[in-house]
């Protein structure tokens, strides 16, 4: 079997946000138009999220938009905050030690997590166990023999705290240590049959994140986004009883465009619930029928650092610093005109044009402020016409 997992092994690296600057960050993150990807471009052209606030209404009005951009207020990031706190748990920006350091590499990785309860577990190394919701018995049994013997490996196990197979894991991973990502915010658990699972967790071994705003009611289209953290947190992904079209599949997905390693475990080819797992084998997911299968395959890339830089840090500006100058009227009709309502990868909307990558990064800044811009999962972006 695999040796087990160092959780003391160095992970723990970043620099703490100040209160004034959590607030900005939060300000930003909660204002319009302003995801994730948005919010690194922000903070990397103008070296805080101060500066970026002061900036967001203007750009917007460049990108062409016909209405004023709403911008979360001081006293609107400082009730969230007063309620992360009194609810017991707190925020971890991106560039902050406690931020799970495989997550912080993704596209599109959440500036902020919204975390309650044993906060080491952030930064083991996790592997993500999903499956479906109406789990068999033999499937269930199979999930939590599985993140049991994982978890006694040193590895902390992260699942979406849903019935059947999420549940299954959760529950026996209890002592080892386990993360539940949410869908809604950390104060609207869902499943509601699951909210003393998670308080059990919370109290314990155990670890509740999400991206979302306090107060926010999941709804079916949050899910993937939640799917997104599971395979992002993890360095691997074990699926366990997926249908030919289910969320577990979105996750093994994304865990797969973010490098991590993918599990399936196969089952009779006469079960609906087996389609999905079968069909994941077929194209290339490691076959399990055992713990040993995913701590020997993980073996490699656990004993190293593979996630140190932080994506996103609030910079001191040069002496002299200055922000680029908008685009001209020229270069603004070529960025445009390079795109369509086919995505396309920016690096080749520079080469096209010939603009300098500041001004095509700046003028897309705008566009997306404007509400003018598609981001889609792969990085490439497209535009949005008027009339839609």
């Amino acid at each position: 079997m695999g040796n087990p997992v160092d959780r003391n092994s160095g992970r723990r690296r970043g620099i703490a946000l100040s209160e004034r600057q959590k607030i900005a960050w939060l300000r930003l993150i909660r204002s319009d138009n302003v995801g994730p990807a948005t919010f690194k471009d922000l903070i990397n052209h103008f070296g805080s999220a101060e500066t970026a606030l002061e900036m967001v209404p203007e750009l917007s009005r460049r990108g062409g938009s016909t209405r004023s951009i709403r911008v979360a207020s001081v006293e609107d990031a400082e009730r969230e905050l007063e309620f992360c706190e009194k609810f017991g748990a707190r925020f971890v920006g991106i560039g902050e030690p406690d931020y799970p350091p495989a997550l912080r590499q993704i596209d599109g990785a959440p500036p902020l997590l919204a975390v309650k309860g044993d906060i080491s577990l952030a930064t083991v190394p996790s592997v993500g166990i999903v499956g479906a919701r109406s789990a068999s018995a033999s499937g269930a049994k199979f999930a939590a023999y599985l993140a049991r013997d994982i978890g006694k490996a040193g590895y902390s196990i992260i699942s979406g705290l849903a019935r059947g197979i999420d549940t299954a894991a959760h529950r026996a991973s209890l002592a080892t240590g386990t993360i539940a990502a949410m869908a809604g915010g950390l104060d609207k658990p869902y499943p509601p049959e699951n909210i003393s699972l998670l308080e059990e967790m919370t109290a314990g071994r155990g670890l509740a994140i999400s991206e979302m705003p306090f107060g926010w009611e999941p709804r079916a289209r949050d899910f993937p986004r939640r799917n997104r953290l599971i395979a992002g947190v993890s360095l691997g992904l074990v699926v366990i009883e997926a249908a030919a079209r289910s969320g577990s599949l979105i996750s093994a997905r994304r865990a797969a465009d973010f490098g991590r390693l993918v599990f399936a475990v196969p089952g009779s080819p006469l079960d609906p619930r087996s389609q999905g797992t079968n069909g994941l084998i077929k194209d290339g997911a490691i076959l399990t029928t055992e713990p040993r299968d995913v701590l020997d395959a993980l073996a490699p890339v656990s004993q190293i650092d593979l996630f140190s830089t932080p994506e996103v840090r609030e910079l001191d500006p040069e002496p002299g610093y200055a922000p680029i100058a908008p685009p001209d009227e020229t270069d603004r009709s070529q960025i445009i005109n390079a795109l369509g309502p086919t995505p396309v990868d920016i690096d080749d909307i520079i080469r096209h044009t010939g603009l300098a990558p500041q001004k095509v990064h700046l003028l897309l800044l705008e566009l997306d402020l404007a509400g003018r811009l598609a981001r889609h999962a792969n990085g490439t972006v497209s535009i949005v016409f008027a009339d839609r």
